[in-house]
């Protein structure tokens, strides 16, 4: 492990030009490229205190030996620069993002004598102009066979058509109308040169121009009685808009922009983005990156896949707009790029309303099942979950393998309503099961550090005092199961590792906790979610995993899922009680009324809704009762609507109001 101060340039020899420098280590390799408009300020800020870092970033700065760098007229000028070294060094600290899957393209090779439409995989090639991608390429063939009826141009591999062009007869798509046969001369270069034109002008997006100028020779073909004529180009047009139908128009104004958004973990990024092509989408793509830079911010990410996306692009493939979820902060230098590329200027916007808005909401929903479906594919493999666990123990120097780890969390709302999650997961997956809701007695206000140590307290004791019907000598095993249920006891089983959400302070709760209890074996971490960093009991460094380490990636999904359920529980308790302290005027309401009516509407949103009708035919209930809490429910809402305005939840930024979630009643395996 290098110090950077022993690379570090001397004070002044750094130029405070715009350029783009490269991070190597003791091998020579490059590890990182980077761009400023500032080069000292930018590198000075890798040269300060490693503990102001982040851990990623610390992890850079000690394996490489040299930065050097080069300076450069302007901004534009930077990120062709750092775009070149990012694809002749492939550093392995700068983001890359990977395809989630290999996309099928419909490509058309303009690059030969009679160019030929097909469809193809994987990278691109010059001289070839690409249509797509699409997540099929069943859908890519069944719009191809509908457009040769219209634009009859050559489908077949080089093979095929010299094979033809020797023997002087089409193949069976010149006989039927879906090839113009130039093969054997039917059509001329050029003719058969303007038939694919049309066909990429119509793939392109203008589809109104060519559609109107077929309606315009069918009804002159009417006109000169040349019926025959005029009845293919209505079975043409009819092919077109078939091909139209599989693309839904979602934006009316005929735009082309590309909408991009983004998902993203602490450790990975989903991006996907949608072709949008005269108002229709022409194509999707996603991919999957890892966050090798801990310090890129959601704007870095965007403009990092701008310039990986669109760099050595042609310029037809550029659209006049680009939609992003933020506006990244080069975007001045991007903009006059991408005009360039294109030949014509190009805006880069976040839309703040309307079909934009709503198409950038579904981009984003496919971003996020992206990266669902890849945590969860990385998951379910057992080789990863095993190398996982293997990395837990190693780093965390325990004596086994924790095939069994407890994670809790605390969620409350400025103090009230303290509730927290225990998590289980048995080898590196969920265990539902066993998971176990705290309703917090005996901390008062807002202490999540209190609130860890009740919780732990109160689950171990639970499992010294199971431990305790075991008669000395006697195999513990067969005391973990219920002998009336058959099911295994709430608390009977020991955790390899304990894990808590939160930093120093909330892991030496949890061990004094648990050293109290003589459980002083059981190990303990917690996972603090600023900088992932891993804390052990009386250490005063944390310990820091590796930004691809599928040890880190189990524990976050550890302490996601407890946040997840912790959070759940909070808003069922929040709703309930809100719905109680409403009913609380109601009178001759007893107990078991309002169970009934919680297990009916769920909350108080559906309960204000009711009518008296429908809460007098709930068992029980009589219409005078009925209007009582129709009456209460509504005055409430009216006096809410005119004296409070909304709470925000300050850990979430939830924005929460009277009407609160959905209910299911009391949840299970509340402690």
């Amino acid at each position: 492990m290098a110090d950077p101060s022993s690379y570090r340039p001397a004070p002044g020899s750094i130029p405070d030009s715009p350029g783009v420098y490269r991070f190597s280590d003791a091998a020579g390799r490059v590890i990182y490229v980077g761009k400023a408009k500032n080069l000292r300020a930018r590198l000075s800020s890798y040269f300060q205190d490693l503990v102001n870092l982040h851990p990623r970033t610390q992890s850079m700065v000690t394996t490489a030996a040299k930065v050097d760098w080069t300076v450069v007229a302007n901004e534009v000028e930077s990120l062709q620069l750092e775009y070149s070294w990012i694809k002749e060094y492939d550093p392995r600290f700068n983001v890359k993002y990977r395809d989630d899957k290999s996309y099928p393209w419909l490509a058309i090779t303009l690059n030969e004598d009679y160019p030929r439409v097909m469809v193809g995989r994987g990278q691109k090639k010059k001289g070839v102009r690409y249509f797509g991608p699409y997540s099929h390429a069943w859908a890519i063939r069944e719009t191809v066979d509908l457009l040769l009826r219209v634009f009859p141009m050559r489908s077949c591999s080089k093979g095929v058509f010299n094979r033809h062009r020797q023997i002087g007869r089409p193949c069976l798509l010149g006989y039927i109308g879906k090839c113009a046969a130039p093969c054997t001369g039917q059509v001329s270069q050029e003719e058969h040169r303007k038939i694919v034109d049309d066909f990429s002008a119509f793939l392109s997006g203008q589809t109104a121009t060519y559609v109107r100028r077929l309606e315009r020779e069918m009804k002159a073909a009417a006109i000169e009685l040349e019926y025959e004529k005029a009845a293919k180009i209505r079975d043409d047009l009819s092919a077109l808009d078939k091909a139209l139908a599989k693309n839904a128009v979602v934006l009316g104004d005929g735009t082309d922009t590309d909408v991009i958004a983004l998902s993203e973990d602490p450790l990975e990024v989903a991006v996907q983005i949608f072709y949008v092509r005269g108002g229709r989408i022409r194509g999707q793509r996603g991919w999957i990156a890892d966050k090798a830079d801990g310090d890129a911010t959601t704007a870095d990410l965007v403009e990092r896949f701008i310039q990986q996306t669109y760099a050595g692009e042609t310029s037809d493939a550029i659209p006049r707009e680009i939609l992003v979820p933020t506006v990244p902060e080069g975007e001045e230098a991007l903009v006059e790029w991408l005009s360039e590329l294109r030949g014509s200027r190009v805006a880069i916007r976040v839309p703040q309303r309307g079909d934009k808005k709503d198409l950038m909401a579904t981009v984003e929903r496919n971003a996020l099942q992206t990266l669902t479906m890849h945590k969860t594919k990385r998951a379910s493999d057992l080789t990863t979950r095993n190398l996982a666990l293997e990395e837990i123990q190693a780093a965390l120097d325990l004596p086994e393998a924790p095939l069994r780890m407890e994670c809790y969390d605390v969620s409350n709302l400025q103090g009230t309503e303290v509730v927290a999650s225990m998590v289980v997961f048995e080898d590196g997956l969920p265990r539902k099961s066993e998971y176990r809701r705290f309703v917090i007695k005996g901390v008062e206000g807002q202490n999540d550090v209190a609130s860890i140590a009740e919780v732990l307290t109160r689950r171990f004791k639970r499992l010294l005092e199971d431990r305790a019907d075991i008669p000395e000598g006697e195999d513990p095993t067969a005391y973990l199961v219920d002998p009336e249920t058959g099911r295994a006891k709430k608390f009977a089983y020991t955790p390899g590792l304990v894990v808590v959400d939160g930093g120093p302070p909330q892991v030496a709760a949890a061990r004094q906790a648990m050293d109290e209890l003589g459980l002083g074996d059981i190990p303990v971490c917690g996972l603090a979610k600023r900088l992932e960093e891993v804390w052990l009991p009386d250490d005063e460094d944390p310990v820091i995993f590796s930004r691809t380490s599928e040890g880190l990636y189990l524990l976050q999904r550890l302490r996601d899922e407890a946040h997840r359920f912790a959070i759940t529980h909070h808003r069922n308790r929040r709703s309930k009680s809100m719905v109680e302290s409403v009913l609380d005027d109601v009178a001759g309401l007893g107990e078991v009324r309002r169970k009934t009516l919680l297990k009916h509407f769920g909350s108080l949103k559906k309960l204000r809704q009711a009518s008296v009708d429908e809460v007098a035919a709930l068992p029980g209930f009589g219409r005078r009762t009925a209007e009582s809490v129709v009456l209460a429910v509504n005055s409430a809402a009216t006096k809410a609507d005119t004296s409070r305005a909304p709470s925000v939840n300050t850990a979430t930024g939830e924005i929460l109001d009277d009407d609160g979630p959905e209910l299911a009643g009391l949840p299970d395996g509340e402690n």
